[in-house]
Formats: C-alpha cells, structure tokens, sequence
C-alpha cells in the first residue's frame, strides 16, 4: 500500500473513531466546551462533583510531573549531579500515603451525596413510566400532582424525514433535515415527551424486550430499561426548551435510530396540555366502546 493510502486509510480510522466517541449531536451541532461534560438543564447534576475531581487530577499531574521534570533536567549526571544513597524517608512516604487518602476520602464524600441525592425520589409531584422497545420508546403519565392520570400514553420513534433518510439508496442529504437551523438528522421524534419546568419528576424506567438505556445529557444522569427490573431516576428542570438524547445500550440493529427528545413547557402550558390529552383518551375509549358494544334490536 502506497503511503498516501496508508494517510487516508489512518484518517478514515481516525473519523470513524471521533464520530463514535462524540456522538452524533454534537458532530452535527458543535457547541463552545462540548469536550467538557454538560452543565446540564436540571436541578440536580454531576457536573459540579466532576469539576471538583478534574481540578483534583490536574493539581496531581502538575505537582507529580513538574517533580519529575525538575528531577531530569536540574539533577541529570551531565550537570554533576550525583545520585543519593538513602533508602528511604519514613515521612515523606507518611505523607504520601495520607495526602492521597484524605483526597480520596473527600471525592468519595462527594459521590456519595450526590448518588444518594440522585436515587432520591420522594417529594416527586409527577410519575413517568418509560419502556425500551426495539426500536423506540414508550411515554406513560401516571400521576401528577397526587392525581392518576387517565390513559394518556404513547410511542416515540425516530421522525419519517429521518427514517427516509437513513434508508440505503435513498439519495436525500442529511444536512437538509433541520429545526431552526438545528440539524436534527437521527435526533427527532414524532412525539416528544412534554413535561413541565419546575416540577420534580420521577421516572420508571423499564425494558419491553432486551435492555436498552434512556439517556438524555441535559438532566445529568442515564438509566438501563432492563425487562422485569423497574429502575428510577428524578429530574427537576429549571428552564423551558428541548432537551436530546439516545439510547445509550447497544440493543439491536436500529440501537442508533431511536432518539430521545424532552420538550420541557411552563406549568400551565404543560397542564392545559395533559387535559386536552386526558380529554382526547376519553374521546377515544368512548368510541371504543361504543364500536364493541352490539347494536339492540329494535322491540315489535
């Protein structure tokens, strides 16, 4: 092989590579800080907790590099230096034992909280049940603010634009495929699930077939949808908008065409939306019943 296709065989590799790793919304929308993990849209989030813990490893890699630095190149044998003959320092390996426990015990103080924080779902004013299925999502309301919610449920696949795209020979560009100017390629859904902003929502998270993962950056956390096992999560967002996300469990051929998306609405909109949905489910279950139920004949 030539070196100019071992060059373009390296770059291709190298693409495929950082395409996989940066995942395909911030490919398509690049953003300032994406390579940081994401601040995050809710009440509670793991970034402050991993900022602690950069900071943490950079200070070490400084302190432990710039030692080791010095070390070469103010200590080397071509400027005299001359090597010690002790074994070794009682303090000093005192020290660093107790420094690195202290921070450990500091970091793991932190993820502690915070986990115990996160699987904390009590005071929830809303339920949410989620279920994975090859190769979309199922949205169920259970209750909101203390009250059941009467049949408003149903499934969010990939949008029709996406689905037709991503057919083999289908000769349509995936560029055109946007959202005020937001490239929503394989990141859109005909039905998003609408929540409200400020309102602690508890999520149950379960598998229909195999085990997938709903995972949606901006509320800081992911959950495996695992059949016969409920897991649960809790959000709390602060502001209005459309939050993305993906499966993030490899669960069958079509795991990458089965987007998440979270429209998240002030209070009121989000209430006169669920009665106008709770209204719709009455609709349709009176005309149900109505179809099932055998005509009377009429009395001579």
């Amino acid at each position: 092989m030539t070196s100019g296709g071992i060059g373009r065989l390296v770059s291709t590799w190298t693409a495929g590579a950082v395409s996989a790793l940066a995942g395909g919304a911030a490919m398509a929308n690049p953003e300032p800080d994406q390579l940081n993990m994401t601040k995050g849209a809710a009440e509670w989030s793991p970034y402050g907790m991993h900022m602690v813990a950069l900071w943490v490893c950079v200070v070490i890699g400084i302190v432990v590099f710039g030692a080791m630095f010095v070390a070469m190149f103010r200590f080397r044998k071509s400027r005299g230096a001359v090597a010690e003959k002790w074994t070794h320092s009682t303090k000093l390996e005192i020290v660093w034992t107790v420094i690195p426990v202290i921070i450990l015990i500091f970091l793991a103080k932190l993820a502690t909280g915070g986990l115990t924080s996160f699987a904390d779902t009590t005071g929830s004013e809303m339920t949410v049940k989620v279920t994975g299925y090859q190769w979309k999502w199922r949205y169920d309301y259970v209750e909101y603010k203390g009250k059941p919610v009467d049949r408003v449920g149903f499934m969010s696949k990939l949008e029709e634009s996406s689905d037709r795209t991503r057919q083999l020979k289908s000769n349509l560009d995936p560029e055109k495929i946007q959202v005020d100017g937001y490239k929503t390629y394989l990141l859109d859904v005909d039905k998003p699930l609408v929540v409200p902003v400020g309102v602690k929502i508890r999520f149950i998270i379960v598998g229909g077939d195999v085990i997938h993962s709903w995972w949606v950056p901006a509320l800081g956390w992911k959950m495996d949808a695992i059949p016969g096992i409920a897991n649960s999560a809790w959000t709390n967002l602060k502001e209005p908008g459309v939050y993305r996300g993906q499966c993030a469990e490899l669960c069958g051929q079509d795991h990458g065409f089965m987007p998440i998306v979270v429209k998240a609405v002030p209070k009121a909109e989000f209430e006169q939306w669920l009665a106008t949905q709770e209204d719709e489910a009455k609709v349709q279950k009176a005309a149900q019943t109505a179809q099932a139920t055998p005509a009377t004949a009429p009395q001579g």
